[in-house]
């Protein structure tokens, strides 16, 4: 009886990390824009592989500069078509000339001498904002791109920069540590002192978390003038003002971060910055030298050696310490092994409000209908004295 019941406790907890079409989160996951590339990653009359959620894909700009995500074989004989060639909006393959639309529709045939009628592969909504390019996997019609939409992202004549890290980890360890202040009192003090771990500082937390109508607001009380808010999104998007850009002496940058699963063991972490054009935090965003750094290609040195790397300074610090703790959890972290306590209450409301979700898809029931802030949320800068509600 006791195998049993820690069977079913693997059983049901599995179900917050797998992500395939066939599973309870990955059909969740569909039920949102999920950002899926840089916009910059795919040039006019280009196509690329992609992999998300886990599919193979195939994302192509066509030459009128539009953006289309289309399956990533040819329905002839399952050839990769990111290897073909884009004809205006487009993409042919390259082993038999097949040609596809940005609908996933067969629209050629060269040596069938016929017009296809019935032929397609998977095809999915895009739309860019912020530098990213978003994509709507779930099952038709598409919800209008309205919830990850932020404010402070849409500030006229303000900088917004995106960047793309993959890490090997899965991706929702990445989501609880969104919700797990205490973190920041001590992993942010690991290996180096930065701004961010200096100003928040190792004081433990008053913690106060409540579901919104997007996704969970988070506070974290150190003192009167050190007060954090995030306004998380769900599924899988924080926005934080953070020390990421910010220069000495400058207020901290509105931050987006997204981390969307590529597959069960890897994520794709995309993040957006919003910074004032001619600051000082602006000139470091546009000519950052850690601006390819990766903290996945220094596990030797984080883990084993315990430093963080020259090129992980700055920008890349608080990304190195985050993966430190995330990575040493494992690939996948065993959550059928820990001990949650009164400090992880953030990450027990996200499972349950996921488990509440993921349920509500299985039963055929209607699922909460998430939607953006009618008013920004206000996220104080620290050292700002700040009134909790």
């Amino acid at each position: 009886m006791e195998n049993a019941g820690r069977t079913a406790r693997s059983n049901r907890l599995s179900q917050l990390t797998h992500v395939d079409a066939t599973t309870s989160m990955g059909r969740l996951l569909r039920q949102f824009w999920q950002p899926v590339a840089l916009s910059a990653s795919i040039a006019n009359g280009s196509a690329r592989p992609l992999e998300i959620l886990g599919e193979n894909l195939t994302l192509f700009r066509g030459a009128s500069g539009t953006a289309y995500l289309i399956g990533g074989t040819c329905a002839h004989r399952c050839t990769v078509l990111h290897t073909g060639w884009v004809e205006g909006d487009q993409l042919r393959c390259m082993y038999h000339g097949w040609r596809y639309d940005g609908t996933g529709t067969c629209t050629e045939m060269p040596a069938e001498r016929v017009t296809p009628s019935a032929v397609t592969i998977a095809s999915y909504p895009v739309h860019e904002y912020c530098g990213l390019l978003f994509a709507y996997m779930g099952s038709a019609p598409a919800p209008a791109f309205d919830l990850p939409r932020k404010a402070a992202f849409e500030i006229p004549d303000h900088l917004v920069i995106a960047r793309e890290q993959v890490w090997d980890c899965n991706w929702f360890q990445q989501v609880e540590n969104s919700l797990d202040s205490v973190h920041v009192s001590f992993v942010h003090q690991w290996g180096q002192l930065g701004r961010f771990g200096s100003e928040v500082t190792t004081a433990l937390p008053e913690l106060h978390f409540e579901e919104t109508a997007s996704g969970i607001r988070q506070t974290a009380i150190r003192g009167k003038d050190n007060v954090r808010i995030s306004d998380w999104t769900f599924p899988n998007n924080n926005h934080i003002v953070s020390a990421a850009f910010a220069a000495k002496g400058e207020p901290w940058v509105h931050t987006g971060v997204w981390a969307v699963p590529i597959d069960n063991a890897r994520t794709a972490r995309f993040t957006i910055v919003s910074v004032t054009p001619g600051t000082k935090s602006a000139e470091l965003a546009l000519d950052d030298p850690n601006a390819g750094f990766n903290p996945a290609d220094h596990y030797d040195d984080l883990f084993n050696a315990h430093r963080i790397p020259e090129q992980g300074r700055g920008t890349g610090l608080g990304q190195s310490q985050d993966y430190v703790a995330l990575r040493g959890q494992g690939s996948v972290a065993d959550r059928e092994h820990e001990h949650l306590a009164a400090s992880d209450a953030g990450i027990a409301l996200l499972r349950r409000i996921c488990f509440r979700e993921m349920g509500a898809l299985a039963n055929g029931a209607e699922p909460k209908r998430w939607q953006r802030h009618d008013v920004p949320s206000e996220l104080p800068q620290p050292g700002q004295l700040t009134a909790v509600e």
